[in-house]
C-alpha cells in the first residue's frame, strides 16, 4: 500500500479537486443543455399544434390587453379594423436569409376601438441608406386579417434607433406612442388580409421544426465528466509505474506488456512515425 503513498500528496489532491471542479462544471452544462433541449422540445410542440389551428376570436385568446398565455404562442386569431398606416414603425436588425432588412409594424385598431400591433413581414435594407428603398403600403379601410400571436420581445439596452424605427418589438413602449387602448401582452404576424394589396412585405415562413443537437450535447458533457476521472486515474497508473520502475513484481508486469504489444504489432501511427523518421 505505501508504493500509492504518492496520491496524498497535495499535489494529487489538487488534481482531484481539479477535476471533481471540472466534472461538477459538466454537471451543469449537462443540465443546461438538458433544459434547453425541453425548451426546443415544447416549442416543436406549440408551433405544430397552433400554426395551422382554425382562427379564434381575439378576446378568447387575450382577454386582457397586458397577458399573454405563452401557449397561445402561434395562435392564428381573426379580427377586424382599420390599419393606421401613418404610425408604422419598422424594426432594426431583422436579417432574412442571410441580408439584412427591417420587420413592418402596422397598428390596427379594431372595431372595439383597441390597437394591435401586426407584423406584415420583411423588407431588405436600402442600398445607400440605413432603411428601405420602398415599403409596401397596407390596404385602407376596414381589413379583415387573420394573424399568429407573438409574446412581446425584451427591451435591448443600449440600442436606440431614428424616427420611425425601432431597435426591438417592445409592445409597452410601442403603447407608449400609439396609447393606452393598445395590446402589450402580444402583437400578431400577418397571416392573410382582405382585401389584399398586390404587393406586401415578405412573410416569414413557419419555423422549422428541429429540436436542435441539444440533447447529444448534453450526454457530450456528461462523457467529458467521466472522462476527466479516466484521465486521471491514467496519469496516476504511469506515475505509479515510473515510480516503482525498479520493483521487481512492476519490472514483470511491464515485461509482460511489452510482449503483448509486440504480439499486437506496431499501432498506424507508430507505422506513421516510422515512415517520417526514415
Amino acid at each position: 500500500m505505501s508504493k500509492w503513498r504518492f496520491v496524498l500528496s497535495s499535489r494529487w489532491f489538487g488534481y482531484l479537486t481539479l477535476v471533481i471542479v471540472f466534472a461538477i462544471g459538466c454537471v451543469f452544462l449537462s443540465h443546461w443543455q438538458f433544459d434547453r433541449r425541453e425548451e426546443a422540445a415544447t416549442e416543436v410542440a406549440r408551433v405544430s399544434e397552433n400554426w395551422e389551428s382554425a382562427p379564434r376570436t381575439l378576446d378568447s385568446v387575450m382577454p386582457e390587453l397586458n397577458e399573454f398565455n405563452e401557449d397561445n404562442k402561434w395562435m392564428s386569431v381573426a379580427v377586424s379594423g382599420e390599419y393606421l398606416n401613418d404610425e408604422q414603425l419598422l424594426v432594426r436588425g431583422r436579417p432574412y436569409g442571410g441580408q439584412p432588412g427591417f420587420e413592418v409594424l402596422v397598428p390596427l385598431q379594431l372595431e372595439s376601438g383597441e390597437i394591435i400591433v401586426v407584423d406584415r413581414g420583411w423588407v431588405p435594407s436600402g442600398n445607400s441608406q440605413d432603411a428601405p428603398d420602398s415599403v409596401p403600403e397596407a390596404p385602407t379601410g376596414t381589413v379583415d386579417v387573420v394573424m399568429r400571436l407573438k409574446p412581446s420581445e425584451p427591451t435591448v439596452f443600449g440600442r436606440s434607433a431614428p424616427d420611425g424605427q425601432i431597435a426591438t418589438i417592445h409592445l409597452p413602449a410601442i403603447a407608449e406612442i400609439l396609447g393606452d387602448s393598445t395590446y402589450t401582452g402580444a402583437y400578431g404576424l400577418l397571416a392573410t388580409e382582405t382585401p389584399a394589396v398586390d404587393v406586401r412585405p415578405l412573410a416569414y415562413p413557419k419555423p422549422l421544426l428541429d429540436e436542435g443537437a441539444h440533447l447529444s450535447y448534453a450526454f457530450q458533457w456528461v462523457a467529458f465528466g467521466v472522462l476527466a476521472f479516466i484521465g486521471l486515474g491514467w496519469a496516476v497508473r504511469q506515475e505509479y509505474r515510473l515510480i516503482n520502475e525498479d520493483d521487481p513484481a512492476e519490472q514483470e508486469r511491464a515485461k509482460k506488456r511489452r510482449l503483448k504489444s509486440e504480439k499486437r504489432g506496431p499501432t498506424d501511427a507508430e507505422i506513421e512515425d516510422a515512415l517520417l523518421d526514415s
